[in-house]
């Protein structure tokens, strides 16, 4: 270590104009505001998605449908997706909400639901929320157990 290559410690130098700090600084005075107006005064404030007086874009885009404030939202998995799973190794016998959470597959909140896309080959016991006509057809076709929670 020598004089040619002494460096500040990081982090310790702060880049940028210190605003409003007298006039020697450079930036005193108005600090960056400009002269007059509403912009240059303390505790100013513009409201989100002002435009000046312009009408503005969430009021000029028309809106349209329908949104059902009693939506149940299910998190959807295919029965490919549990084959899969069974292929890898990370599901034996049984499936309920902890192994899904555990592999990712939904949630710790999420209501679940089994979809009938896809084959399933293994014998497995699923507890969930709901299943689909066809996932309960193919999970019993297949020997297993379609547990509803």
């Amino acid at each position: 270590m020598n004089l040619h290559n002494l460096t500040p410690a990081e982090g310790s130098i702060k880049k940028g104009k210190r605003i409003a700090r007298g006039e020697g600084s450079g930036k005193g005075g108005t600090a960056t505001r400009g002269h007059n107006g509403q912009k240059s005064r303390s505790g100013y404030s513009r409201k989100i998605g002002f435009e000046g007086g312009q009408m503005p874009l969430q009021r000029r885009v028309p809106k349209f449908g329908f949104t059902n404030i009693n939506r149940i939202e299910h998190q959807g998995i295919n029965i490919e997706k549990l084959q899969a799973l069974v292929d890898s190794g990370k599901i034996t016998d049984t499936v309920n909400l902890d192994i899904l959470i555990a592999n990712r597959l939904a949630g710790k909140n999420d209501l679940v639901k089994i979809l009938g896309n896809g084959e399933l080959k293994a014998k497995l016991n699923i507890t969930v929320h709901k299943f689909t006509a066809s996932a309960k057809a193919a999970i019993e076709a297949a020997g297993g157990e379609a547990v509803t929670i």
